[in-house]
Order: C-alpha cells, then sequence, then structure tokens
C-alpha cells in the first residue's frame, strides 16, 4: 500500500548538515517538496546539531531562510518526556535533542516525513505515527 503525501517535511541534524554542505540529492529533495507546497521543518534544536566549526555562516543564513524554523515549546518538552517514558524510560543527551525534535514533528501537520540517519531512534519515539525516510 502506497502511503500518503506527506503534509510537512522535517529534518534531522543529518539531513539538515547534508544541505549545508550542498548534497545535491537533499537539495533535489527540498526543492521537490517545496514545489508542492510541503512545508520544510527543522527545529532550533536541529540548527545547534548540525552546525560545527567549519560550517559556512552566510550559506547557513540562506538556508535557514528557506525552512520553517520551529521554536522549541513547553508543550513539546512534555511530550518529548512522555515520548522517552513510553520507549522504556529512555534518557540522557543521546536521546534528549531527538526526543524534542520528534516531539515538534508530532505537532506538525500529518503526515510527516522525517529525513534521518536514525531510522531506529524515530522508530522507538514516534512509531508509525511519522513516515521515516533515509538520508
Amino acid at each position: 500500500m502506497k502511503e500518503p503525501a506527506a503534509r510537512s517535511l522535517v529534518l534531522d541534524s543529518q539531513a539538515l548538515s547534508l544541505l549545508l554542505r550542498n548534497d545535491r540529492q537533499m537539495i533535489t529533495r527540498i526543492e521537490a517538496a517545496r514545489r508542492v507546497g510541503v512545508p520544510v521543518l527543522v527545529s532550533a534544536l536541529t540548527v545547534v546539531e548540525a552546525v560545527y566549526g567549519k560550517t559556512d555562516t552566510a550559506r547557513l543564513h540562506w538556508v535557514l531562510s528557506r525552512l520553517q524554523v520551529q521554536d522549541v515549546t513547553q508543550a513539546d518538552s512534555l511530550t518529548a518526556v512522555q515520548l522517552l517514558s513510553d520507549a522504556g524510560g529512555l534518557h540522557g543527551h543521546k536521546y534528549a535533542i531527538d526526543a524534542l525534535v520528534a516531539a515538534m514533528a508530532l505537532r506538525s501537520p500529518a503526515p510527516v516525513l522525517v529525513l534521518t540517519s536514525d531510522r531506529d531512534d524515530w522508530s522507538t519515539l514516534c512509531g508509525d505515527r511519522v513516515q521515516v525516510k533515509d538520508v
């Protein structure tokens, strides 16, 4: 059965990193989403996670201007806590950002497609509530 077309596209840190490095495949995915009116979302936390010392600041600002950068809310924090608890009591820095980004994804218009390199983390946190595509 074919999955429904995404109404939201969420980038994790690896997906954003690829975009910042001008990866052709990632650029093509983002442009395709934009052409059909699917918002491309990234958490403010993901920006911090993806950027490192060699990131071109001008490129960072340009890329972010073309995405919808989402703030982290108190509701996201509480949802993330519940997601971690539901996933067997996960905790700590290894899962915190993923859980907060997952909370943001879950409040986005569904169906949500997540571009990630951490399929297992997303499956553990969200189950089948989001579509996951490897980058």
